[in-house]
């Protein structure tokens, strides 16, 4: 697995979101390896007012529209953070953010133009969430790679975990987001200290995805390439990490053919190495950090 886990962001954003408050001080996200060695740029002050050259509206097909629920057009521009400082003024139409943050800054986003996706850990649990005792012993399983705060559960025990997964979309809602991006939906390909198959996890996912469509949320597949060609039916967009550096780029074609978005990013790469690699058809792509702070890098590919 090598999705970054999130740190716990969720005290500091609301502090950053509140206009005149103090910032308390920012409590780093665990670093990847793999992530370059290029500093965030100074977050710029969250409570600003900078107005996009976009309308939600604009963004939306007649299709998408028809569908009850947003999707992002292929090779929209995005940002993703999920620790430090909350960066409101990158001036792009889509923003993917931790489902924690409070309201007023989906609100903020919305009044700016941009579309939010909500980011959610469908297939592990953090300690540090609030919700984190609600998981009993017997469906967390194995520590996610390197992160030790965050464990595998067991996705076919929708009788117990799928309440609190499916108060976590509530909450997405209820905030006004457009879209859901569930991360670590591939337990059955990695370590998870459960003897999940395929199939176990087709059917987690389809879950999830019918969830976020019942709550009027698009919904992306996070990673889980071998899979692709069976759920990418069911998802709306794809969000992908490191597909390049892995030479798996080509598993998301199906998305690309099916007119879906892939929301892309690399880490560990130089700009230049990023470059030669980072543009797709169909993929909106920047290089990120691992701990996915404000910092992003994207090619001008003219």
């Amino acid at each position: 697995m090598r999705a970054p886990a999130t740190a716990a962001v969720a005290l500091l954003l609301a502090l950053t979101a509140c206009a005149g408050g103090e910032a308390a001080p920012s409590t780093p996200a665990p670093s990847s390896p793999d992530a370059p060695r290029t500093s965030a740029p100074a977050a710029a002050d969250p409570t600003a007012t900078t107005i996009g050259t976009t309308t939600p509206e604009d963004t939306v097909t007649p299709q998408q529209r028809s569908a009850g629920w947003w999707r992002p057009e292929p090779g929209t521009p995005w940002q993703w953070q999920l620790s430090g400082d909350l960066d409101l003024s990158v001036d792009v139409p889509v923003y993917d953010v931790d489902y924690q943050v409070p309201r007023e800054v989906v609100d903020r986003l919305h009044a700016q133009g941009r579309r939010v996706i909500c980011y959610v850990s469908a297939g592990t649990v953090e300690e540090y969430r609030d919700d984190a005792h609600r998981f009993p012993d017997e469906v967390v399983g194995n520590v996610l790679g390197d992160w030790p705060d965050e464990r595998w559960l067991d996705v076919r025990r929708l009788d117990v975990i799928g309440p609190v997964l499916l108060e976590r979309l509530d909450v997405c809602r209820a905030k006004g987001f457009d879209a859901v991006e569930p991360d670590n939906v591939d337990a059955w390909a990695n370590d998870s200290g459960f003897d999940l198959t395929g199939e176990d996890q087709l059917r987690f996912n389809r879950w999830l995805a019918a969830a976020a469509h019942e709550r009027g949320m698009g919904v992306a597949l996070k990673n889980d390439l071998d899979q692709v060609p069976e759920l990418v039916g069911d998802f709306d967009f794809a969000v992908n990490e490191s597909c390049a550096r892995y030479e798996e780029c080509d598993a998301l074609q199906p998305f690309v053919d099916a007119g879906k978005a892939v929301l892309h990013v690399e880490y560990g790469l130089t700009p230049a190495e990023f470059c030669e690699v980072g543009h797709r058809p169909g993929f909106s792509s920047m290089l990120k950090e691992g701990d996915l702070t404000a910092y992003r890098y994207v090619c001008d590919h003219g």
